[in-house]
Order: structure tokens, then C-alpha cells, then sequence
């Protein structure tokens, strides 16, 4: 895992003078790994790091939003770390640091605070007070002070850009499989199983229950799923995404999963699920033998599923 850094102005010795990749990367995507990519393959003599921020801008901002983010800090971090990033700056942001002129920005943070030899950063990056500065005022104020800048073009395809706002779509719509490609790898929910009413265990189909918490809710209905446990071990699995309308209505969304032939406590632990594949909307039974037979369904279809 890479050294997480909080505090621009408490920046250890040791881990100033990086080459730095520079956005919010939320969900650490295709385009977000090209530039991370591009700030090594510019200095790849240096340590390389990624300056994020915590909380993502538009949760500060709009806090009356409904959650979406695709990694919380402990998901982006590694998912970085999976691509060579060594140190992660993720600068609190809050009302002081959403005040700060982009100069003060430049000078502070990335000159002074973090030690950045060179910087890389995607065409459309703004910062500072009211994103008062943009790629060609930071080009302009990193070369006055002889740090290095490689503007970065968007990774496309046959849709558009890759972003962070489609695949958020794609989840919403129901396609975990086509935000996967965009991903570069399967999205996760990730969550600490809670002692829930037991009911699926009654109905002989046991589930490990999550919230989702500040992370998006995808759409809701069954999945085909691989779940990773703390322990290391991936354990197939159907999931459903939804508040349990055949038994009145949750107020919250919880994220139910049966894990195929495994049996243990996981009570207490982070999980990790895995989408693959969107079944089926969530849907209303007239009783709970129709919900166990629907299961049951459910359960085949992903078998074959994850066996493919």
C-alpha cells in the first residue's frame, strides 16, 4: 500500500520531491491510469505519487447529494498502488483549501508543501478558488518554478472520453460488466458484514448484508458476484442490491449476498464484492416461497454465469 499523506504542510522529508499525477480519481479508471502512467514514464528516476482529495470536491460542495463515489480512500489508494504509486497526498478539502487562489495553490501545496518535480494531469484539471486555474495557467506557474508538466489526453472509445460520470451511469443503468472495461477491473462494494434479521438463513440461503455508505448505489436487483474475504480467499456468489420490498421496505439500501458453497462468520469483517453481471431488476414476491424460489433461480443463473 502506498504512504497516505493528509497534510500538505507536514509533508515527512522523505516523500517530497515526487513526480505527481493530479486528480480527484475517483474509481482510478483507464484515463486516470494513463495519467498516472504519463507522470512516471516523465521522470521515472523520481518516487512517484497522485494528489487526490478527501472528501471528493462535490461531497464538500453539495453534501445533499446522494453518494456517489466509486473509491473511498482506502479502494483508491490501493487500486493506485496497483499501478507503482508510492505516495498518495490526499489533501483534506475543506473550506480553506476551497478558498485557496490557484497560485497559492501552485506556490504552497505543489511547490512548497509536496517538493513536485514534475506534474501530469488530464486536459480538463481545474483548481483552486472557483477552479480558477486550468492547464495552461498551471503549465504557465509550474515552469516558473522549474517543475516539469505533461498534460495528458483523455483515453476514448467508441462512446467517448472515459470518465468517472459514465461509469457511474453504466452502474446505474445496470451494466457492471461495461463499467468494468472502463474500470480496468471489476467494480467493488466494499462493506463490513452486519448481524442482519437472519431471515435468508430461515429460507436456506444465508447472506453476508452490507452497506453501501458514501459509495454509489448501483442499480438495484440480483448480481452474479466473487466475493473477496479478509482472509484473502474469493468465494463466488449471488447478490442482491435493493431494501427488501417483499418484506415492507428498507429504509436504506443493503447489499445481500449468498457466497456458493462456503460456510463460516463474517460478522464484523470488510468484504469485497465483486459485480460481474446485472441479473434482474429487484422485484416484489407475494410470499416468501415465491422469494425462495426466485433465489433459487437467481442462484443457478449466476452459477453458470461465473462458470463461463
Amino acid at each position: 500500500m502506498p504512504s497516505v499523506v493528509e497534510d500538505w504542510r507536514a509533508v515527512p522529508p522523505a516523500l517530497r520531491g515526487a513526480t505527481v499525477a493530479l486528480g480527484n480519481f475517483d474509481g482510478v479508471h483507464l484515463g486516470h491510469q494513463a495519467v498516472i502512467r504519463a507522470a512516471h514514464g516523465a521522470r521515472p528516476d523520481l518516487p512517484l505519487a497522485a494528489l487526490t482529495f478527501e472528501p471528493h470536491p462535490r461531497e464538500h460542495f453539495r453534501p445533499e447529494d446522494p453518494p456517489f463515489r466509486l473509491t473511498l480512500l482506502p479502494a483508491k489508494a490501493e487500486a493506485m498502488g496497483a499501478l507503482g504509486v508510492g505516495i498518495v497526498h490526499a489533501l483534506r478539502f475543506d473550506a480553506a483549501l476551497a478558498a485557496m487562489p490557484a497560485e497559492a495553490f501552485v506556490e504552497e501545496v505543489l511547490h512548497k508543501g509536496i517538493g513536485a518535480k514534475h506534474l501530469a494531469c488530464g486536459p480538463d484539471f481545474a483548481f483552486g478558488h472557483r477552479r480558477g486555474g486550468d492547464a495552461a495557467f498551471l503549465a504557465r506557474e509550474a515552469e516558473r518554478r522549474g517543475i516539469g508538466l505533461t498534460i495528458v489526453p483523455p483515453v476514448t472509445d467508441e462512446a467517448g472520453p472515459v470518465s468517472s460520470t459514465r461509469i457511474r451511469r453504466l452502474l446505474q443503468d445496470g451494466y457492471p460488466d461495461r463499467a468494468a472495461r472502463e474500470l480496468g477491473r471489476d467494480h467493488e462494494v466494499r462493506g463490513t458484514v452486519f448481524r442482519g434479521d437472519r431471515l435468508g438463513r430461515e429460507l436456506g440461503w444465508p447472506t453476508a448484508n452490507i452497506l453501501l455508505g458514501r459509495q454509489i448505489e448501483p442499480a438495484r436487483g440480483v448480481y452474479a458476484v466473487t466475493v473477496a474475504l479478509a482472509d484473502g480467499g474469493v468465494v463466488q456468489g449471488v447478490a442482491n442490491v435493493g431494501r427488501r420490498p417483499t418484506l415492507g421496505g428498507d429504509p436504506v439500501t443493503r447489499l445481500e449476498v449468498h457466497l456458493f458453497d462456503w460456510s463460516g462468520d463474517l460478522y464484523g469483517q470488510e468484504i469485497r464484492v465483486r459485480l460481474h453481471a446485472f441479473l434482474r431488476p429487484d422485484a416484489t414476491f407475494a410470499n416468501l416461497d415465491e422469494l425462495k424460489a426466485a433465489i433459487a433461480a437467481d442462484a443457478e443463473q449466476a452459477r453458470r454465469l461465473l462458470e463461463a
